[in-house]
């Protein structure tokens, strides 16, 4: 028993490394941030694949509209005629005339992933060589294009993406998906891109070539993927290139108004990760401080040592979540609610258990079984 406490006491100081490992790596990342605006400027298409309305959709769409960029288009995608969007993306195109918006309804059905499905079109109708995709509940300054744009200068650069900020109503649900982001996911990313390099994509953004995306297989490639942002960058890292992660935030809108759908929309991707990525959403549980300094006061070696562990913990914890959130990602939420990251975590930590008893996901209306990474459709109630 005694062997066994001292182990408990090693394996939970292993957060505490990862938390100044964290604060090391954001303190590289952005401090060497600039404002990669130069004249490297080819004209782009913006893909939009959209399923019905998100909360604040016209300023979303409307921010991609106001780029200080000489030529690009935006093509939005939809199912149907009869999808919610429609009547905001006809306004966008009467508010915006200088700019060409075309709004395609329909797509070939080839596998599970409707949203894969409508980019395989997007990207077949888009004009021009460069491809910039991103999620329909983004919103993004004036200098977004010019900067996500910029690090395909270089040939050795097969893909670009971008951490992400939450933008939340004063509700405590999404006031804690916001938090949820900006101190514990996109740290790791971060730790990520310095010890391995940037193996993934996210939905904030992925800018891509034509060429490049031909070169993994195009989106007809991804059509069953779960996590398809991540499964391009992946590819794309696979094949010898580099994926960039841009010095610009993004801002992605939080619309998480209740506790139901807090846990479905978190559990959606933790299963999606056990899938994608196994090991590492394995091995996350050896980031997280706050379970294992709950067994470290268990182990109930002395109250000295209880308070180091809690101390290290809120000490460190909150030190790399001002780092990467407050100090480096400029997040508002995080910085007027900071005291609520040890809720994210418990939080957190029950979504990870949850997520190996199930494989089962909601996603915008409709249900699946996450199978190797891919989604099987299960029949609708």
């Amino acid at each position: 028993m005694t062997a066994l406490k001292w182990t408990v006491l090693v394996v939970a100081a292993l957060p505490f490394v990862y938390y100044l490992v964290a604060i090391g790596c954001a303190w590289g990342f952005f401090r060497r941030r600039r404002e990669d605006l130069d004249d490297f400027t080819p004209p782009v298409s913006i893909l939009k694949p959209v399923r019905g309305l998100d909360r604040e959709a016209y300023e979303n769409f409307a921010s991609f509209c106001r780029q200080d960029y000489a030529e690009y288009e935006i093509l939005f995608a939809v199912a149907d005629k009869q999808d919610a969007a429609i009547p905001v993306i006809r306004k966008l195109m009467r508010d915006f005339p200088q700019l060409p918006v075309r709004l395609l309804v329909g797509f070939d059905d080839l596998g599970s992933n409707d949203k894969v499905n409508k980019l395989c079109r997007l990207a077949r109708e888009a004009r021009h060589r460069l491809l910039v995709i991103s999620d329909s509940d983004i919103r993004v300054d004036r200098g977004y294009l010019r900067s996500v744009v910029s690090p395909l200068r270089d040939p050795r650069v097969g893909a670009v993406t971008c951490l992400y900020v939450g933008l939340a109503e004063p509700r405590l649900w999404s006031e804690l998906e916001a938090i949820n982001l900006t101190s514990n996911f996109l740290p790791g990313a971060l730790v990520a891109r310095q010890l391995e390099g940037v193996r993934f994509g996210m939905g904030s953004t992925i800018a891509i070539t034509r060429d490049g995306l031909r070169e993994i297989g195009g989106f007809e490639s991804l059509v069953d993927f779960a996590a398809d942002d991540f499964e391009v960058g992946r590819r794309v890292a696979a094949r010898g290139y580099r994926v960039e992660l841009s010095s610009r935030a993004v801002h992605t809108v939080c619309a998480s108004p209740t506790a139901g759908e807090f846990f479905e929309r978190h559990l959606r991707w933790a299963v999606g990760l056990r899938n994608s990525r196994p090991a590492g959403h394995f091995g996350w549980i050896l980031t997280q401080g706050l379970p294992w300094t709950l067994a470290a006061i268990a182990a109930r070696h002395s109250a000295f040592i209880a308070a180091g562990y809690s101390g290290g913990y809120v000490t460190l914890r909150l030190a790399m979540a001002w780092t990467v959130g407050v100090w480096g990602l400029r997040d508002q939420v995080l910085r007027k609610k900071l005291w609520l990251v040890p809720l994210v975590d418990a939080l957190g930590f029950i979504i990870w258990a949850l997520s190996f008893v199930s494989s089962r996901i909601h996603w915008r209306g409709s249900r699946f079984y996450v199978r190797g990474g891919r989604l099987v459709p299960l029949p609708q109630k």
